[in-house]
């Protein structure tokens, strides 16, 4: 058996491995592969609004709103909000969960944008139901490296 011994070549090929580029963009396909992924069933459009700018003029925050129309209560209630891009390096952007004592089913954030894309929303209530929207923003300036 022969002991691999660490030389400077080594380890920056090692390094170069770790490194390597993947697939810069998702794809409107992974995207929604991830919501099918996280919430089971097929979304209907209704119940959700989705609020962001038609331009972003820097896509490094670009500020989103989204809002299901939804009573929070222990009988119906948003159990859980999934928000993806289908343009960035990773087609989700964000999880977020719900119990009746939010009060509101609503979140604002910032999401950075690498080009002109879709964002899709879909929400999905306690009972399994889901409810989608999409919007799509165009970004003059990348904000995720490009």
């Amino acid at each position: 058996m022969v002991a691999s011994r660490l030389t400077r070549r080594t380890a920056f090929a090692a390094l170069a491995g770790v490194l390597v580029a993947r697939n810069a963009l998702a794809t409107p396909d992974q995207a929604r592969d991830w919501i099918a992924a996280m919430a089971k069933g097929t979304p209907q459009a209704g119940k959700i609004s989705l609020k962001a700018p038609e331009i972003a003029e820097n896509g490094n925050a670009v500020p989103l709103t989204v809002t299901v129309d939804s009573e929070m209560s222990g009988k119906s209630y948003v159990k859980a909000l999934y928000i993806a891009a289908d343009g960035n390096p990773n087609a989700g952007v964000a999880v977020y969960e719900f119990t009746p004592l939010s009060g509101k089913a609503e979140v604002a954030l910032r999401v950075r944008l690498q080009q002109t894309q879709k964002i899709v929303a879909v929400a999905e209530m306690n009972d399994g139901t889901l409810y989608t929207a999409s919007r799509e923003v165009k970004v003059t300036i990348g904000g995720c490296g490009g």
